[in-house]
């Protein structure tokens, strides 16, 4: 076997072109990306208006403004929420920044770093600090809704293009394909579609499944705000692996610190537990199911090179669009080899060593021919 440095340097090269384009350009493509996944998700809605008469922009038009209204019901519920939660997260700040000042007290009397000083002056020494970053969080917090509403202006633009012109897009994808291969051509496009739609469709789902069980768990505990924290935990779980975990040490440290009881965060931590058993080992595999078979070596990279080029968008969509690269991978013979490295089924024994042989003889033929 010889090992073609030219080949290896070309494509070396243009794996590192296509991160820089991506993290130059990622203001363009974060958008169209969410608006690629969205108009899969909304695609056979758009399709079923259409056969009642709606037309093609009419039925674009239905699909978006039924989504977005159910978004703004959605922000409005969660925004009342969040304000009926103020003042007791302000009375949170003021305990938080109690035991930090009586932690700095302890050390500082049993190994005087400090010298003296005045407990009270450095409470308020804290809070004043406090609302100096406030005041600073602000203002960014301004900057990044007005940049979070543009993208998501774009988004609407982009997905109601994909709606209107999505045979145009087909059709001129399928000329890249030889005359003999159009129908294979076709159905990789096809199933490329139905993983974004499988993967995101499962996800809110699974989303609407794991909040309304979270919420029902932290009332039952007395928590405030259950909804609020419950469908919190359950929206950051879009994340692999890191958003389960933030998601449930919020309601987790919020417990701790409102509840005097030390059963309470106790019993949140261990209701989160229960609710993650079950959805790793039964409500994943039957709700998202096979739409995103990537194991756990390509998820995890995937999750790490998207938050490194996107933050947490790339969090969220590099997983379903390595999925969509299996997909395109497995119908090219010099890339099968990339998509056994991504898909499951050649490491998965039990379920798909048949998969995963049959793909790798198909290589061996393809070789040695």
């Amino acid at each position: 076997m010889q090992l073609s440095f030219q080949h290896l340097f070309f494509t070396l090269a243009f794996a590192a072109l296509l991160i820089a384009i991506m993290v130059v350009a990622k203001s363009i493509l974060i958008p169209l990306g969410l608006a690629l996944l969205l108009a899969f998700i909304l695609h056979p809605l758009h399709k079923w208006l259409k056969t009642k008469r709606f037309g093609n922009i009419g039925a674009a038009i239905t699909v978006l403004l039924s989504f977005f209204l159910i978004l703004a019901g959605v922000l409005t519920f969660f925004s009342a929420e969040i304000i009926a939660l103020s003042d007791q997260l302000t009375d949170f700040g003021d305990k938080l920044m109690s035991i930090f000042t009586d932690t700095v007290v302890y050390v500082n009397e049993n190994m005087s770093f400090l010298g003296n000083f005045d407990k009270d002056q450095l409470l308020e020494d804290g809070k004043a600090w406090i609302k100096e970053g406030a005041a600073g969080l602000l203002g960014k917090t301004f900057s990044s809704t007005a940049s979070i509403l543009t993208g998501l202006f774009t988004m609407i633009i982009y997905t109601f293009l994909f709606l209107i012109y999505k045979e145009g897009l087909v059709s001129a994808f399928m000329r890249f394909a030889p005359a003999e291969k159009e129908n294979q051509y076709l159905k990789m496009l096809q199933k490329i579609q139905k993983v974004g739609q499988k993967y995101l469709s499962g996800m809110l789902t699974l989303i609407l499944i794991l909040g309304l069980a979270n919420s029902t768990g932290l009332w039952i505990i007395g928590l405030d705000s259950p909804f609020l924290f419950g469908f919190l935990a359950a929206s950051l779980s879009i994340i692999p692996y890191i958003g389960t975990t933030l998601g449930a040490g919020i309601p987790v440290l919020y417990a701790f610190m409102s509840k005097d009881e030390l059963w309470v965060p106790l019993a949140v931590a261990g209701m989160f537990w229960l609710v993650q058993v079950i959805e790793s080992n039964f409500l994943s595999p039957k709700v998202v199911g096979s739409s995103v078979n990537v194991n756990a070596f390509a998820a995890i990279l995937s999750l790490i090179i998207g938050a490194s080029v996107w933050g947490v968008a790339g969090m969220v969509l590099f997983l379903p669009f390595a999925a969509m690269l299996k997909v395109v991978c497995e119908n090219y013979i010099p890339l099968q080899p990339l998509a056994l490295l991504i898909g499951d089924d050649h490491f998965n024994k039990d379920e798909g060593e048949n998969k995963g042989s049959e793909l790798l003889d198909k290589i061996k033929k393809k070789i040695t021919r």
